[in-house]
């Protein structure tokens, strides 16, 4: 086995044990451990890189890539109960926790201009790190008990059921790529220049419009998966347990530049980076 193999297989081993969570050693260093060359080191990270392990750059030095949640497209599904089941800590920082009023959500919504509507704002926290800025509008005639609720390690349609008896089965969501603003790129810890997928879902109890969200998450921690077989080539709504579910009469509007970036449309609404 060559030399930059068993280089390899050894860092594999220790980045598996989380040997270098405080920092990627250098070459100079991993040369001086090993007690190979420099260009043995350096083919061996090569392929590290090639693989997505790490990040290399001029002036910067090496990083490890963090692992990127997976989702699967397809059905209704929470970002919390994902990352946890992927072995992951998620946690919230609540921004806003209030009833606003919003003409645009109201609509989407299916209600008239002036009702109230329960507004959540949420930094959504993986091992740490930020990684998602989700916003949600809900009608306040059926969401108001979540005011009371913690949302600090809890996911909202756990807490929909449990308080309101709202179970989404129904609705659409659309993924496209934005640029985050320079806001939402401090709240996620971005670099400039960083894509970012901008999310936008209506969620749905039958025909009945219970949520309306947007919001931006970030490209190299997050991405989705779509999977398909026995027959299935339609891209019908698919309920968490498996079951074809009710559709959700509410159509998806027709994309813009500006439907497409939704949290930046609202963004200097009281030191909110995203308004819903």
């Amino acid at each position: 086995m060559p030399l930059w193999s068993q280089v390899l297989d050894d860092l594999r081993g220790r980045l598996s044990a989380g040997e270098f969570a405080e920092g990627f050693p250098g070459d100079v260093e991993l040369t001086s451990q090993y007690r190979v060359s420099r260009q043995t080191v350096r083919e061996a990270l090569r392929r590290l890189q090639q693989e997505g392990v790490i990040e290399r750059g001029r002036g910067r030095g090496t990083f490890v890539r963090q692992r990127p949640v997976e989702q699967q497209m397809g059905t209704l599904y929470s970002l919390y109960r994902s990352a946890e089941e992927q072995g992951f800590v998620q946690e919230s920082q609540v921004r806003f926790l209030e009833v606003r009023r919003d003409p645009e959500a109201a609509a989407m919504l299916g209600r008239g201009p002036a009702d109230p509507l329960v507004y959540l704002e949420r930094v959504r926290m993986i091992d740490g790190h930020p990684v998602v800025l989700d916003c949600s509008w809900l009608p306040a005639q059926l969401a108001s008990p979540l005011l009371d609720a913690d949302f600090h390690r809890t996911a909202l349609y756990q807490e929909m059921d449990a308080r309101c008896g709202l179970r989404p089965d129904a609705g659409w969501e659309r993924v496209s790529p934005v640029l985050p603003t320079p806001e939402q790129r401090a709240l996620l810890g971005m670099r400039v220049r960083s894509p970012a997928y901008g999310i936008e879902r209506l969620a749905c109890q039958g025909n009945l419009a219970v949520e309306w969200r947007h919001g931006v998450i970030r490209a190299d921690r997050f991405r989705f998966v779509a999977r398909w077989g026995g027959g299935r080539v339609d891209a019908a709504f698919e309920s968490p347990s498996g079951g074809r579910a009710a559709a959700c009469s509410q159509p998806v509007p027709a994309a813009t530049a500006e439907v497409e970036s939704p949290p930046q449309r609202r963004g200097g609404r009281r030191g909110s980076a995203v308004g819903g």
